[in-house]
């Protein structure tokens, strides 16, 4: 295996996979690599030639390995492959202790600098559906800290995407329930700020009960970026997280989805997240792979490529 360095180098001007046309694309949607099709087997860099490899428009932003590397040499190997980046994660932690939080709140600035600087400007953070503290008490500390954080994001043009949890496990493991429906995280988002949205996973966006027209209300502004998944037929009190199944696998509405999204107008990143779908012996390039396929073939058959 190269060395990161000379990886870095070596793929910097290299020229991206043939046949991406479909995946790619220096507008509308494209597919993203995300680790749920690896696993562990791929780290950061060697994860962004996979991507390009394998024929992907785009990878899903490791935040922390790629500061490391730097913004030219991260913008560099993104370019050179032609690829573009979904989103990465909010490096704050919003629902925790004031320490954790102002911990995160000082690094935040570098980090919405470099995310801006290699071409993302999206991130994401998980809204709790559950919660030990009374809705009313979380909603208004939630509230005032994720105002902060929009406002450091804002001035690098970084949008930021709550991303809400549908199924009834996540609801019910606390003694408040929170948000989880669809309309009630965009509503939530719009009282934050103008560069705050959702994260469209069609896992919770089908186990909240959230339709098409739900998608066509929070419009292009309000959705920051897309994660892709199937679901079998299941009572609500059976659906577990880690039972996704492949685009095209199972009853979600993955055709109307992805026309809401065309009608809109939604131009960024659709990231295959099938918790629990690959096989743990199964390589990471036939991981990838199978993702890709299966979410390209759903998007043909919905007509948005």
């Amino acid at each position: 295996m190269l060395n990161r360095r000379d990886f870095m180098k070596s793929t910097a001007a290299a020229v991206a996979a043939a046949g991406r046309t479909e995946a790619a694309g220096s507008n509308g949607m494209f597919v993203a690599l995300n680790s749920a099709l690896t696993g562990s087997k791929v780290q950061w860099p060697e994860f962004i030639q996979l991507a390009a490899k394998s024929g992907y428009g785009g990878v899903d932003l490791n935040l922390n390995p790629a500061m490391k590397d730097g913004a030219d040499a991260t913008r560099g190997v993104l370019n050179g492959l032609k690829l573009r980046t979904s989103f990465c994660s909010l490096p704050v932690n919003a629902t925790g202790t004031d320490e954790l939080f102002q911990r995160g709140m000082s690094t935040l600035e570098d980090a919405a600098k470099f995310v801006s600087s290699v071409g993302c400007g999206r991130m994401m953070m998980v809204l709790p559906a559950g919660s030990a503290t009374p809705t009313d008490e979380l909603r208004k500390t939630l509230k005032e800290r994720l105002t902060a954080v929009g406002t450091v994001l804002a001035r690098q043009n970084v949008r930021l995407g709550l991303e809400f949890l549908g199924p009834l496990q996540f609801r019910t493991r606390a003694a408040h329930e929170f948000i989880w429906r669809m309309n009630d995280a965009v509503d939530f988002a719009k009282e934050i700020g103008p560069n705050i949205g959702v994260v469209l996973d069609a896992w919770h966006w089908h186990h909240s009960g959230a339709t098409v027209d739900d998608i066509i209300r929070a419009g292009k502004s309000r959705i920051v970026t897309i994660h892709l998944s199937d679901a079998a037929k299941q009572a609500p009190e059976d659906v577990k997280d880690n039972q996704r199944l492949l685009p095209g696998e199972g009853v979600i509405n993955l055709v109307g989805f992805f026309q809401a999204l065309k009608q809109i107008g939604y131009e960024d990143g659709i990231s295959p997240e099938v918790l629990g779908r690959i096989p743990a012996d199964m390589s990471a390039e036939d991981g990838a792979r199978l993702g890709l396929e299966a979410s390209l073939s759903v998007m043909k058959k919905a007509g948005v490529i």
